[in-house]
C-alpha cells in the first residue's frame, strides 16, 4: 500500500487534488456511483492508481450499503464437504465468479443443530450482501432465516423445504435430475438388465427424490420391487452398505443405479468383496461424472452434470439479483441445466 511523505495512507482528498476534482466526485467514482463523465472518471482512476489509494471498506459500506461479501452456506458438516469432490467443484465455480466481481466469499457449515442459531445471527447482522445455500434438507430452517433477514438468496437445488411453494420467486440452480436418472436406467434396460436396483441419497433432499422418480419412471410399467431400493446417504460408505443390503435382499440383481459417483464407488467395493464381476454379473451406473469416475475399476458409466458451472451460475444469479435491486433491471430467473449419460466399462 502506498503512503505519502509522512507515512500516511493516501486520502480521498489527496486523490481529489491529484485529479483536480472535488472530494464528492472521487467518492462517486470509487463507490461506483453514476453522474460522472467518462473523462473525469478516467482522471480519478489514474489518480487512484498513481497514489495507490485503497478505499476504506467501512466508510464505503456506509455509502453503498454493501459489504462486498457473500455467505456460502452448506447444510453439511465440514468433514463431509471436504471429503466429497462434488462440493469442491461447486465451490470452485462460485469462487471464480465472485472473485471476478471483486466479491468476498465467506464459508459457513452446519455440523450441529446449534450452528443454525449462529448462522441465523450472522446472516441477520448485515455482514453480507446475500447468500448462496445448498445441500439443504427438507426440514432445514436456513431458507426461513434468510427470508426473515431480508437477505437475497440463491439456492443450489430445487426448493423442497416447508413453505417453499408459497415463496413468490425463489431463485435456484439445479440439473434435470429426473431426466438424468431416466437416461441411466434406460441405458441399463437397453443393455438387457432386468433386476435393476437403485441406491438413493437421503430422501429429504430434492435431488435424491427426483433421481428416484426418474428410476421409477423407467421401471414402473414392469412393477417395482421395494427390496431393490436402498439409501446410501450420498457417501461412499453409505453406498458400500446399501449395496450389501441389496445383495442380501435380492441376490440375483444384475444392475444398480447409484444416485452419486461416491455411492457408486462404495457399491463397486462391495461387489468386488462379494466376488461379483462388474459389469459381467452386475452393471453399475453412477451420477455426477466427477474426476474419480474415470479412474474407477472398471471406469464408471455415469450421468454428467457440470457441477462447477452450476456453482458459477448460482453466484452469477445472486450478483445479478443484487445489481437489479433498485435499478429497475429485469429480475433473474431459476436455471435448470441438462444431464448427459457418459458410457464407460462399468455398465457393459
Amino acid at each position: 500500500m502506498a503512503s505519502d511523505a509522512n507515512g500516511q495512507r493516501p486520502t480521498l482528498e489527496a486523490v481529489a487534488a491529484r485529479a483536480g476534482v472535488s472530494r464528492a466526485t472521487v467518492s462517486r467514482v470509487v463507490n461506483g456511483g453514476a453522474g460522472v463523465r467518462d473523462t473525469v472518471r478516467e482522471k480519478v482512476r489514474r489518480a487512484v492508481a498513481d497514489l495507490g489509494y485503497v478505499p476504506n471498506n467501512a466508510a464505503r459500506a456506509l455509502v453503498t450499503r454493501r459489504t462486498g461479501a457473500v455467505a456460502v452456506v452448506i447444510a453439511e458438516p465440514e468433514t463431509r464437504v471436504f471429503s466429497d469432490p462434488f462440493f469442491g467443484r461447486q465451490l470452485r465455480g462460485i469462487s471464480r465468479e465472485l472473485s471476478a466481481a471483486d466479491t468476498q466469499l465467506l464459508l459457513l457449515f452446519v455440523t450441529h443443530r446449534a450452528d443454525y442459531d449462529r448462522i441465523g445471527r450472522y446472516l441477520a447482522a448485515g455482514h453480507v450482501d446475500g447468500a448462496l445455500m445448498f445441500s439443504l434438507h427438507r426440514d432445514d430452517p436456513l431458507p426461513a432465516m434468510a427470508a426473515d433477514a431480508g437477505l437475497p438468496t440463491v439456492y443450489g437445488g430445487r426448493p423442497g423445504w416447508p413453505g417453499a411453494a408459497r415463496e413468490p420467486h425463489p431463485l435456484y440452480v439445479d440439473t434435470d435430475n429426473r431426466d438424468g436418472a431416466r437416461q441411466a436406467v434406460r441405458h441399463l434396460v437397453e443393455r438387457g438388465r432386468r433386476r435393476i436396483a437403485v441406491i438413493t441419497g437421503p430422501l429429504d433432499q430434492t435431488s435424491a427424490i427426483d433421481r428416484l422418480h426418474g428410476y421409477r419412471d423407467v421401471l414402473a410399467p414392469a412393477g417395482l420391487d421395494p427390496r431393490l431400493i436402498a439409501d446410501g446417504a450420498f457417501t461412499a460408505q453409505g453406498g458400500e452398505g446399501a449395496m450389501a443390503r441389496l445383495l442380501d435382499a435380492v441376490p440375483d440383481l444384475d444392475a444398480v443405479f447409484a444416485s452419486s459417483d461416491l455411492m457408486a464407488h462404495g457399491a463397486l467395493r462391495t461387489l468386488r468383496a462379494r466376488g461379483r464381476r462388474v459389469p459381467d454379473d452386475v452393471a453399475v451406473v453412477g451420477y455426477d461424472d466427477l474426476e474419480p469416475a474415470a479412474w474407477a475399476d472398471p471406469p464408471l458409466t455415469t450421468v454428467r452434470q457440470d457441477v462447477e458451472e452450476m456453482g458459477r451460475l448460482m453466484a452469477g444469479l445472486l450478483l445479478r439479483r443484487l445489481g437489479a435491486q433498485g435499478s429497475g433491471g429485469p429480475a433473474p430467473r431459476p436455471v435448470i441445466t441438462g444431464a448427459e449419460l457418459v458410457i464407460r466399462e462399468s455398465s457393459g
